[in-house]
């Protein structure tokens, strides 16, 4: 019986992203001095959230489809990579207008690369530290 599940979750691309991202969770914890930045990567889109889990609470939440960057021209070809760059400087930029100065970063289960990098290299270039 495990082992068809297994079997299963190996061929589903989204089930293994829950596995890892599971896997990271059991060792990354949000607190009030240090809340933990998330992020979910869809194919069009990246969302961040910071989140305090000792109170399950969302502090500051963002998306590239966040009306503040509708307005976004980019630079290079590679439109998503800088949306997603500069998605997280705005989010830096508000979790400093609550006082939020580091984070511990969760990629949610993605690569550390593309967008998911591009995204926490922002936030770092807006103040976070992490």
């Amino acid at each position: 019986m495990a082992r068809f599940r297994q079997s299963r979750v190996r061929k589903n691309r989204r089930l293994q992203r829950k596995r890892r991202h599971f896997r990271v969770r059991k060792k990354i914890w949000g607190t009030e001095e240090r809340p933990r930045l998330v992020v979910h990567r869809s194919l069009k889109h990246l969302e961040g959230q910071i989140v305090n889990d000792d109170e399950s609470r969302t502090l500051v939440g963002l998306s590239t489809r966040t009306p503040a960057l509708e307005d976004f021209e980019p630079e290079s070809d590679n439109r998503k990579v800088e949306l997603a760059e500069a998605a997280g400087k705005l989010l830096a930029e508000r979790a400093k207008e609550q006082g939020i100065e580091a984070v511990v970063f969760d990629r949610g289960g993605y690569n550390y690369h593309g967008r998911v990098k591009a995204f926490a290299e922002g936030a770092r270039e807006g103040g976070l530290k992490f």
